[in-house]
């Protein structure tokens, strides 16, 4: 049981298309091994029929770092996915961050979106809109989890707002802050290959051998993963 009362917290950022919930079994096992966690619910995932100017990753940034603010433990900052964008943006100058956990998610540099990663120079003055949930997303997102978690994560999931992966990082937290990053081997929607430059970012990659979603496929595992993080910057 972990009873340093400055010990760090964990605050936990979900990616595209989802929201705090995909944490809750995660988050369970966190607290059996003496964890305190806490999560943010980003406004780039929107209401189904959202249009126009929606909210974009600077947006979700502004969450993030109020969350670290109003935080006075040590914390490290774990994104998932796509959360690992307003994570980049948000943990900058944060006194009370102490490590990043990139898992299988997007370190961006400075000037960098998501779309600018896949070779798309959008005009961020036009960007409207939402980008749908992610194509076959029970393989692409949900390969190896379970069919029944698979099945109630599908029926939760909204769009994403297409200005949130338009719209680039201006600040990069890894440059400046210890990290780490969780390289998903069998990840269906952001392989290998493409996590592999995000990996070379950071401090130290570890690997899993899960899909795009450990939190659901494998919680104890990246339980185990942060549980061995934590205690190494304590």
């Amino acid at each position: 049981m972990n009873d340093d009362t400055r010990a760090p917290h964990f605050l936990l950022v979900h990616g595209a298309w989802h929201g705090s919930w995909c944490w809750r079994e995660l988050q369970d096992l966190l607290t059996q091994r003496g964890w305190t966690s806490h999560t943010v619910d980003l406004p780039s995932v929107v209401p189904e029929g959202a249009e126009g100017r929606l909210p974009g990753l600077l947006d979700d940034a502004r969450v993030v770092r109020e969350a670290i603010d109003a935080l006075e433990a040590p914390l490290v900052v774990v994104g998932h996915s796509y959360g690992g964008a307003p994570v980049t943006q948000a943990a900058v100058g944060a006194a009370n961050v102490a490590h990043l956990v990139y898992v299988s998610a997007f370190a961006l540099d400075e000037g960098e979106s998501l779309m600018t990663c896949f070779g798309e120079q959008p005009d961020l003055s036009t960007v409207e809109g939402v980008i749908p949930v992610r194509e076959n997303p029970e393989t692409t997102l949900y390969n190896d989890v379970p069919d029944d978690k698979r099945d109630a994560a599908l029926a939760r999931l909204l769009p994403q707002s297409a200005l949130s992966f338009a719209e680039p990082v201006n600040r990069a937290a890894w440059k400046a802050l210890p990290s780490s990053y969780v390289l998903c081997d069998d990840d269906q929607s952001l392989p290998p290959s493409y996590q592999e430059p995000f990996a070379q970012r950071t401090g130290t990659t570890y690997h899993l051998p899960s899909g795009h979603t450990p939190l659901l496929s494998m919680p104890d595992k990246l339980a185990d993963l942060l549980d061995e993080i934590a205690q190494s910057v304590r």
